[in-house]
């Protein structure tokens, strides 16, 4: 009998899981916004000048394809067990914590805290990660996270010198820091004009430098006590500064003892796996009159409208959209999540548990000193905790070779010399095995320190005057009952107090906060992807340059680049990296004096303050009155400017949500003056199969691949920023002494965080051409459906020529404050009653909302959306008609909790309206754990560790 399938594919990702709309809700929202066909749309929106000619066109993959895929390349990655440390180690990350943390879409699909009230829980978890690095290292006051520890070393040279109260222009760098990390510094130096002084600690002239950086413990393994330099540097008005080890910090003598004024390092050994390099929490701690000036996210702790204890994000928050270049780092995120699964580890152990854990480190190192030391070798390394740094002369080689017969990896140091690091996993057996690949045959003693009948005598391998005295973890957080049962609900608990992408759309213009598929997630925790050391032989990591290869000329394709650099680990990275990247070009030629960057004035803050880290000077380009970048302005200073112009800086499709149609003439312009131009990637959600920036006239720009390209913004971080270039600046893209490359690195391993490249490989290998493309067209689909179902409500303030936004628009809020008393922080608040987070508030404009859909929303969530702004604007007109007091009614007090639904009511609306208003779920209704939160009581009243449980009590009365 003949039979008519469906013609229905149940497996095609792009159209079935990734894009919300079905093709049915489509045609209702092209009837709403008055055109025949999503074609006719693209047509309106995006200019016939920049679109590009040619299709994306590789085929999709199904989800079970991808993971076969997956699985084969995972495969040519060797797995070893990796001795080479230099800041990157073995841990053991507590299944709790990876099933529900890393795993888990309540936490991985979270924005950055910026709306408190519905990021209590990830707020918590990062307080107690500060707690826990203010603790280990001895100092009083820490941030919520860095990209990595070279970095975070790099941002304390720049906050020393804008601390100290020294005149000096030169910074020392011990030479015993880990390679990468003094690389990183002298990036970063060069510049800003500071000289880069590197030498043995006992070289140190503190009268001659600003501040001073040393590794604890160096990166060969020894220790030594800091407290004669850190005394020597403030005779001198200089300061201090630790590079460090958390777990080793459990047993050594902490920073904060010796006098240090800051520390920083990386919190990867807290049970987060290497990752072929990341993400990692890297973190920085300093003495507190330094507070105001440390770089990145400082939590703290405030209260709420009802008297409640209440986190927030504290000073520095929006730093660069207020301060522009004057800002103190363009650092704008972190690594969240991965400063989230740190604290948990530290939860999970407690500090007994966290002190065991080295004493076996520490016992296992001591016990492979002592052997190969029996045996005849030159052990170089005396006070150590877990790194030896052995002298073998010419048999380096053959014993490298032995041990990855072996299946482990040591650390060639020089010629003659091996480094090897003890971790979490290193056994006896282990021990045994390393001593074999240097042809020693001995048994190992087994590591008995956690039985008490049994218990090893543990020798220590440094001074006992170098032993920690001082307590640490010693808030009821760290000391709870660590039954798993209570851990996973303790996470649960902290995770139902927030909002995320699980829950709901969260809209946020310029963010991109799409579908993070599961598919595309499961590879980043296969061993195969997690346990690479960065710096493993490639040799062992061909699957890992598989991806990177082919990840890299598919994002060459998309953007019209030639070339790739996957080293920065987030968006304003690769602003930095681009930018100097344009400066090496320049100097190459010998145009040293090029150092003039234009930048629109209504640019994303991170632009003009990555211009000045890279050494150049900030112009600012006036805006037009439709948004547009002001031509004739950016003529006039391009004409200024003349042979000293650099660069310009432009986001495209612009930040005010518009495809401008001058952008090949600024591209022009600036060429024409002999400066390059750096396009922003942050909008490229609008752009994907449409237009190429590589083929507009732009010369380099970094890609997002936590908003575009689907990688997760895990509450804060991580992210990915690489950069695309065209071919004349391909040789002066970012170098590392790991890898290859003439200039100098900005991150601290060769490929940024790889171990979440995956996610983005698998996400353009499922889409395929056609379905990015088609994202694409629907993400600008959606933000048009929206504008246009908001019209007479609310104006949106830009538009193109033909009266179409790009992927987002920007709502005016602005005359309800002057008619009703009503701000945009009102309506962001009152937003959290309906279940959603606000979109991004008063920027690019203030007091306005900059709306971004993506594409993966439905129909159905715009609706809801959409119906919430509705209602809002209806409660607006009740203030402006005068039908409800201005300053108690459901806006004023938004948003409501279960405390004020519950407690007395005494307001002119009903507890109905307040608490359940259109939008609002009847029975899965989200409820913010904690009202308005008092921004002014927080920064007046700074508390950025763990309250005591007093407090916590106080609060609760």
């Amino acid at each position: 009998m003949p039979y008519t399938p469906t013609g229905y594919n149940s497996y095609d990702f792009a159209n079935r899981r990734h894009i919300g709309p079905s093709p049915e809700e489509m045609a209702e929202m092209l009837e709403v916004i008055g055109v025949s066909s999503l074609d006719e749309l693209i047509d309106q929106t995006v200019p016939a000048s920049i679109r590009q000619k040619d299709a994306l066109d590789w085929e999709p993959m199904t989800e079970y394809a991808l993971l076969q895929k997956m699985r084969k390349v995972a495969g040519k990655n060797k797995v070893m067990t990796s001795l080479i440390g230099q800041g990157f180690y073995g841990t053991v990350t507590p299944p709790a914590i990876q099933r529900n943390i890393l795993e888990n879409p309540a936490w991985y699909t979270a924005y950055t805290p910026y709306q408190p009230e519905i990021a209590q829980g990830r707020l918590e978890a990062l307080l107690n990660f500060q707690t826990m690095v203010a603790d280990l290292t001895g100092l009083e006051i820490a941030n919520a996270s860095l990209l990595d520890e070279a970095t975070a070393c790099a941002e304390a040279m720049t906050m020393a010198q804008r601390v100290a109260k020294s005149k000096a222009t030169a910074f020392f760098v011990d030479e015993n820091c880990h390679p990468q990390n003094i690389a990183v510094m002298q990036t970063r130096a060069a510049p800003l004009g500071i000289e880069v002084i590197v030498g043995a600690p006992e070289d140190l002239e503190a009268d001659k430098v600003f501040g001073a950086i040393f590794q604890y413990p160096g990166t060969y393994g020894h220790i030594r006590d800091f407290t004669a330099e850190m005394e020597a540097l403030h005779a001198a008005k200089a300061v201090g500064i630790v590079a460090t080890d958390l777990l080793a910090l459990t047993l050594i003598k902490e920073p904060g003892a010796m006098g240090a004024d800051i520390a920083v390092g990386s919190a990867q050994r807290f049970g987060v796996p290497m990752g072929y390099g990341g993400p990692h929490a890297a973190f920085m701690s300093c003495r507190d009159a330094f507070k105001r000036a440390m770089p990145g996210r400082i939590v703290g702790v405030s209260v709420d409208a009802l008297g409640n204890k209440a986190y927030r994000l504290s000073l520095q928050t929006r730093e660069q959209h207020i301060r522009r270049e004057k800002a103190t780092s363009n650092v704008c995120t972190a690594q969240a999540l991965l400063a989230v699964m740190a604290s948990f580890y530290a939860v999970f152990h407690g500090p007994r548990g966290l002190r065991s854990i080295a004493e076996m480190i520490h016992f296992h190192a001591g016990t492979l000193a002592k052997g190969l030391r029996e045996a005849g070798f030159n052990v170089e390394t005396e006070s150590f905790f877990d790194t030896v740094t052995v002298e073998v002369g010419p048999f380096q080689k053959a014993i490298m070779k032995s041990a990855v017969a072996e299946g482990i990896n040591l650390r060639a140091v020089g010629e003659s010399r091996i480094g090897i690091s003890v971790d979490e996993i290193v056994d006896h057996k282990l021990v045994e095995a390393v001593w074999k690949a240097f042809g020693v045959k001995a048994k190992a003693p087994q590591w008995l320190g956690t039985d008490r009948k049994l218990t090893s005598v543990l020798e220590l391998n440094f001074p006992e005057e170098m032993l920690r005295r001082s307590e640490y973890l010693t808030h009821p957080i760290f000391h709870m009952n660590r039954a798993e049962a209570e851990m996973m609900r303790y996470m649960r608990r902290l995770a139902d107090r927030d909002l995320a992408l699980d829950r709901a759309m969260i809209p946020l213009g310029s963010c991109t906060m799409k579908l993070n598929a599961a598919v595309e997630m499961m590879p980043v925790t296969w061993p195969e992807f997690g346990t690479m050391h960065p710096f493993a032989p490639r040799d062992q990591a061909k699957g890992y340059a598989k991806m990177i290869e082919d990840l890299s000329a598919k994002l060459c394709e998309i953007t019209g680049y030639d070339a790739m650099s996957m080293q920065p680990n987030s968006g304003a990275q690769g602003e930095y990296a681009g930018l100097l990247t344009i400066a090496a070009y320049h100097k190459a030629r010998g145009d040293h004096h090029r150092d003039i960057c234009l930048i629109p004035v209504s640019a994303h803050g991170t632009n003009p303050a990555s211009a000045q880290m890279a050494g150049m000077k900030v112009v600012v380009v006036k805006s037009a009155e439709n948004g547009d970048v002001d031509l004739e302005d950016f003529r006039a200073k391009a004409e200024a400017a003349g042979e000293n112009l650099a660069a310009c800086m432009i986001t495209y499709p612009s930040t005010h949500g518009v495809f401008e149609e001058t952008v090949r003439e600024v591209c022009e312009i600036t060429h024409q003056y002999g400066g390059q131009v750096y396009l922003d990637g942050a909008n490229l959600n609008a752009m994907v199969g449409l237009a190429k920036p590589g083929e507009i006239g732009s010369d380099v720009s970094h890609l997002n691949l936590h908003k575009t390209f689907c990688i997760p913004h895990g509450g804060g971080g991580p992210g990915m920023g690489p950069i695309g270039v065209k071919a004349h600046l391909a040789p002066y893209l970012p170098g590392h002494p790991e890898a290859e490359g003439a200039e100098g690195p900005v991150s601290a391993v060769p490929y940024g965080s790889a171990s979440i490249l995956p996610i983005s490989w698998a996400y353009v290998l499922m889409m395929g051409g056609a379905g990015l493309t088609q994202a694409t067209k629907v993400a600008i689909l959606n933000a048009n459906y929206i504008a246009a179902r908001l019209a007479g409500a609310y104006d949106v303030l830009f538009k193109g020529g033909n009266g179409r936004v790009a992927h987002e628009c920007i709502l005016d809020t602005r005359p309800f404050a002057e008619s009703a008393g009503i701000t945009v922080d009102d309506i962001a608040k009152r937003l959290m009653d309906s279940g959603f987070h606000a979109p991004t508030m008063s920027w690019p404009v203030a007091g306005t909302l900059m709306v971004e859909p993506t594409e993966s929303e439905t129909k159905a969530e715009l609706d809801r959306f959409i119906e919430a702004m509705l209602s809002i604007r209806a409660e607006i007109a009740d203030v402006e008609e005068g039908r409800i007091d201005p300053l108690n009614n459901p806006l004023k007090h938004a948003p409501h909790t279960v405390a004020s639904l519950v407690g007395e009511w005494d307001r002119p609306y009903s507890r109905e309206q307040g608490c359940f208003p259109p939008g609002a779920f009847r029975v899965d209704k989200y409820w913010p754990p904690v009202a308005r939160v008092d921004n002014v009581f927080g920064d007046r009243n700074l508390v950025c560790t763990c309250p005591p449980l007093e407090d916590y009590l106080d609060a609760a009365e």
